[in-house]
């Protein structure tokens, strides 16, 4: 007989994981300008459809199919997800020894995982990008990208980097942060500047949103990183505790840097600094300390606030609404800290032992060093690839007119409006 606790604790999971990526719409939508919060939050919104369908026609067997023995590529044998009833009833009538819940409930919550991934990219298109270009690049892109860095991590044995390098990655450092942060960052630069960048300020147009949107991520990780222990023990318990200090870590953190640097905190600062340190934690909740959550959540502010307020000015991308900045940095950082203070006892994944801090040993900060790299050239590599495809498919721009720009995405590509008694409808 499954576990019924572990049962219910990952179906609730699965349902917070499903929150977040609503969450993220109010958040982007906040932090988004009035003319185009319709379109930012529409963004969010379709991935949910579209992954939703997606994932369980290819997503799922290409990430977690078992008939192949190549380390990037789940298989096919599991397409459509055709067998998931029956083996849900044959493990009902005889449930294997390992197992503690049935097997169909992942199905549903690594979905979820795809689902808030892809979303995150959508921030960096803000304001700019034609719709259908946006919805033909996520929908190749969850199969092409997202599955197979799954594969690549979480895949078991044989797994490329999971496996073969021995890195770490408890609930999505490399496979959700990194990828869909650099995601955000390679077609942001293929799409181009938004009319007006570097020459004037773009300044969240709700910050109400913007704290619902961040509350409600908040609340959805702890299914996001408590869940990626699949089970209900002390490590999901531990898992959900550095959750919460190195997110509050990250509040505080990015607050003290902005008295620091501009003389006021802000709302929509600490809002980012309670995601950056949620971010830098995902790989790590479930092998760190509480003191090394909060060391983490302190470390990853000032480097996600100098992405972010130095480094794309700097540079000239323009990432509208920062997934690179906050989420690539964030969780590359998180990866690295891994290495440092994986406590040696925590580390039931692989050899490689523990962080540096406790061992001496650079073994495991080599392993997640190079995992890193790894799903830098491999996101890179497919995105430059796929975002080409989409923008010869739409007749060389990915970008909509400057009329259309101009007058906002919202009334020009979806005739709605947020706000209507601005333009006199109400």
């Amino acid at each position: 007989m499954f576990d019924t606790g572990s049962t219910a604790f990952m179906l609730i999971c699965t349902m917070l994981v499903l929150l977040m990526t609503p969450g993220l719409a109010f958040f982007y939508g906040g932090l988004s300008r009035r003319k185009n919060v319709v379109n930012t939050m529409f963004m969010s919104m379709a991935v949910l459809g579209i992954v939703g369908v997606v994932w369980v026609l290819i997503g799922w067997s290409f990430a977690y199919g078992g008939d192949s023995s190549i380390p990037f590529f789940g298989g096919f044998d599991q397409i459509g997800c055709l067998g998931a009833v029956q083996d849900m009833l044959a493990e009902a009538a005889a449930v294997p020894e390992d197992a503690t819940y049935p097997a169909i409930i992942d199905i549903g919550f690594q979905a979820a995982f795809a689902m808030i991934t892809t979303a995150i990219i959508t921030g960096s298109l803000a304001g700019r990008v034609k719709f259908g270009a946006v919805i033909t690049f996520v929908t190749v892109w969850v199969v092409i990208v997202y599955a197979p860095l799954a594969h690549m991590v979480w895949g078991g044995e044989g797994s490329l980097v999971g496996d073969m390098i021995g890195a770490l990655d408890f609930a999505g450092g490399d496979v959700v942060h990194i990828s869909s942060g650099v995601t955000g960052l390679v077609i942001c630069i293929l799409a181009g500047k938004r009319k007006g960048f570097g020459m004037m300020s773009y300044r969240p147009h709700n910050v109400p949103f913007v704290v619902l949107g961040a509350a409600l991520l908040w609340f959805g990780w702890f299914g996001f990183n408590a869940g990626s222990e699949f089970a209900a023990d002390g490590v999901a318990a531990l898992a959900l505790l550095n959750t919460v200090v190195a997110s509050a870590a990250g509040l505080l953190s990015w607050l003290a840097i902005e008295r620091i640097k501009v003389g006021k905190p802000t709302l929509v600062g600490a809002c980012t600094g309670l995601v950056a340190g949620l971010v830098v934690i995902t790989p790590a909740a479930g092998f760190v300390e509480p003191w090394a959550a909060i060391l983490m959540g302190i470390i990853v502010a000032p480097c996600c606030y100098f992405a972010i307020s130095f480094l794309k000015a700097k540079i000239g991308y323009d990432d509208a609404l920062d997934a690179f900045g906050c989420h690539a940095i964030g969780g590359t950082m998180g990866g690295i800290l891994t290495g440092l203070f994986c406590v040696p006892s925590l580390n039931t994944w692989n050899e490689n032992g523990g962080g540096l801090f406790y061992t001496g040993d650079p073994t495991l900060l080599i392993a997640q060093v190079l995992g890193i790299l790894v799903t830098l050239a491999f996101v890179v590599i497919a995105d430059l690839i796929i975002g080409l495809i989409v923008k010869a498919v739409f007749k060389g721009r990915l970008r909509v007119s400057e009329e259309e720009e101009a007058l906002g995405l919202d009334v020009a590509v979806h005739g709605e409006s947020a706000y209507p008694a601005y333009i006199g409808l109400d």
